[in-house]
């Protein structure tokens, strides 16, 4: 059972659950999660903080394990449920059951109390003698219990076949990954302190680490950003350890020109520019995505030329100065970061690929001649699918004669020491585990 935020007063937890509700219902019809909850929780500004993180925590938890709960809800009802409301808010309190720590007779009454304040007075009884049915035998719905992949693996059928013809050998090892809330990791601004020092404010902030490489740390347990020492004078940033590997991969020299050419929300940007001073322009085609950057190296204390510009309109953005080094964070389905986006499982189709797969070819040929003679271009995804990684990359070394992919040493390096697959990592791929996110990363040349 995983321990999850109560609200401030439990007297509230009916509101909760149907904020909750409606959230996954939201969701379930392709709209972004965090952006569900930003508008949601800013409409309902009520709410205490700990009912925030509490609709934050329920709402995760159900689309995390969203496979298993509809296979036990199937299970529990005697006939199809039609009203797709009253399912929601039964999924949110079969996930409250299953993964908070509140007592179970004050999720049903209060799950009661909800479908009514739904405006689903009729469904009280019905809501109350699911999870009624539900506690009484709670191991006849473990998830051993049920032969289907989706409800063991929590992921849509074509996900899991595609994982399971892409990487026979790891494919549970992969999909079970996404069941675990990620870890979290940190980049100690070398600009500003030393990881060994940042970690003495950590101690005596009794905060717990239980890793650390280089200028990463992993907490013990993740925690609001506003509660990290120095946060907010730039001493640290929060970034998952594989997405830390790029700024090693792409080796920028002092003095380079470097293009970061998806630059939201920053990580990677202000990493570059911690690294080693280098002229960076940090391109990205959201204006208020940009802001974040700008607003993220202002409090890492760093500096960045930005503009907002679509990167494969490379005319109407670049000066004809070529770069040396090119960074290449490039949208994709984001299949590798699941367990942070628990959203994606369920609004993803696997048209989408090809969709990526096309706009990162066409994005990797606009930039491709803005790179100097001799520089290199890192093309990254958190994606793990092979549509839009090797295929992407074999397909520009197929139509540019001048581009040769050289080795992953640094990732190989660096992914041996924490046990990653080496077969895996001289291949770019980075899949999910307990110390990562998944990732792929390609370091192309240009021949002089």
């Amino acid at each position: 059972m995983t321990a999850g935020p109560r609200p401030d007063h439990p007297a509230g937890l009916a509101a909760v659950q149907c904020l909750a509700a409606r959230a996954v219902g939201e969701t379930l019809r392709g709209h972004n999660l965090d952006r569900v909850l930003e508008a949601a929780l800013r409409k309902d500004a009520v709410f205490g903080a700990g009912e925030r993180a509490a609709v934050h925590a329920i709402t995760f938890s159900t689309l995390r394990h969203l496979g298993l709960l509809q296979a036990q809800l199937a299970r529990l009802l005697t006939r199809p449920l039609t009203d797709a409301a009253v399912r929601h808010l039964l999924l949110v309190a079969l996930a409250q059951l299953q993964f908070s720590r509140t007592a179970a007779h004050v999720i049903v009454d209060q799950a009661v109390l909800a479908a009514e304040r739904l405006g689903l007075a009729r469904a009280k009884g019905l809501v109350n003698a699911v999870l009624r049915n539900y506690l009484r035998q709670p191991a006849d719905f473990e998830r051993a219990r049920f032969e289907d992949p989706v409800a063991r693996f929590d992921f849509p059928r074509w996900w899991i076949d595609r994982v399971r013809l892409e990487f026979p050998d790891d494919a549970a090892a992969i999909l079970e990954s996404s069941h675990a809330p990620p870890p979290m990791w940190l980049r100690v601004n070398a600009r500003r302190t030393t990881p060994s020092a940042y970690l003495e404010m950590l101690a005596q902030a009794g905060i717990g680490v239980d890793a650390h490489a280089g200028h990463a740390v992993r907490l013990a347990q993740g925690l609001p950003v506003d509660r990290l020492p120095g946060f907010a004078d730039g001493l640290v940033s929060v970034q998952d350890l594989g997405a830390q590997w790029a700024a090693a991969l792409l080796a920028p020299q002092s003095g380079q020109r470097v293009l970061d050419a998806c630059a939201a929300p920053g990580g990677k940007a202000g990493h570059l520019l911690e690294t080693v001073d280098c002229d960076l322009l940090a391109l990205d085609d959201d204006a208020e995505r940009l802001q974040r950057v700008e607003g993220n190296l202002q409090r890492l204390g760093l500096a960045a030329a930005a503009r907002v510009a679509d990167a494969t309109k490379r005319d109407i953005w670049w000066d004809r100065q070529p770069f040396d080094r090119i960074l290449v964070d490039a949208p994709c389905s984001g299949s590798g970061v699941v367990r942070r986006h628990p959203d994606i499982k369920w609004t993803r189709r696997i048209a989408d690929l090809a969709a990526f797969a096309a706009q990162q070819q066409a994005m990797l040929g606009a930039l491709w001649p803005a790179l100097k003679p001799g520089g290199r271009l890192l093309y990254a995804t958190c994606s793990i699918f092979l549509e839009e990684n090797d295929a992407v990359v074999e397909r520009h070394l197929a139509r540019h004669d001048d581009a040769v992919r050289l080795p992953m040493d640094a990732l190989c390096a660096q992914g041996a020491a924490i046990g990653d697959n080496p077969a895996h990592l001289a291949a770019g791929r980075l899949m999910p585990n307990d110390a990562h996110d998944g990732f792929f990363y390609a370091l192309l040349e240009k021949r002089g």
